[in-house]
């Protein structure tokens, strides 16, 4: 059974404690220099996103249990200590880690093959933009995460982020642009059909 506790203001917590933490609500919290974080509230517009990544992944024969939102990822950083994407392909490897453990896909468990963010409010939000381009470019690659796709509606683009050696190369697609990802051949999506959410 589940307590809810009250946030912390302002007080250091451990990994552990995060990892338990639970207010009750449904807002979402990263742990940052120790610090727990609100994160700020989606678009409904990048959950339709995940679910129409998801729908067309399950189309392509992968097992639903390698797809997952709320999944949180360890990463190498200075502050954050975990980044929950918005949306997560496991390999088999990385899916057996998470699920046995519950929580968190932890540094020395497997990585898993790609990792989807959804930009929010990219033209009005420079800290929530800098994370998602900046921040968790570098902290993935760290991580070796083959493949990070950056779907930003505000910019009309997305970005294909493709890990070689120890950082990634990008290609941006616009438009009627298909959509290339080394990890699924078969994928048949425009950048557009994924921006609008194929709305």
């Amino acid at each position: 059974m589940t307590i809810a506790q009250s946030k912390p203001l302002n007080q250091p917590m451990t990994l552990a404690a995060y990892l338990d933490y639970d207010d009750g609500t449904d807002s979402r919290y990263e742990l940052v220099d120790g610090i727990l974080v609100e994160m700020p509230t989606e678009s409904p517009l990048n959950n339709t996103i995940a679910l129409l990544l998801i729908s067309t992944f399950l189309s392509l024969g992968i097992p639903y249990y390698r797809l997952a939102t709320h999944h949180q990822i360890q990463v190498h950083s200075d502050q954050v200590t975990a980044r929950e994407p918005d949306l997560i392909l496991h390999t088999e490897a990385s899916a057996a880690a998470i699920l046995k453990d519950g929580k968190l896909l932890r540094l020395d468990q497997p990585a898993p093959q790609l990792v989807v963010e959804v930009v929010s409010s990219s033209d009005t939000d420079k800290v929530s933009r800098d994370r998602d381009y900046i921040e968790k470019r570098r902290e993935y690659a760290q991580r070796g995460i083959p493949e990070y796709w950056i779907i930003d509606p505000i910019a009309a683009a997305v970005w294909v982020l493709t890990r070689v050696g120890d950082a990634y190369q990008d290609h941006k697609f616009v438009g009627a642009d298909r959509l290339v990802s080394p990890s699924l051949a078969a994928l048949a999506l425009t950048a557009e059909q994924i921006l609008t959410a194929g709305l």
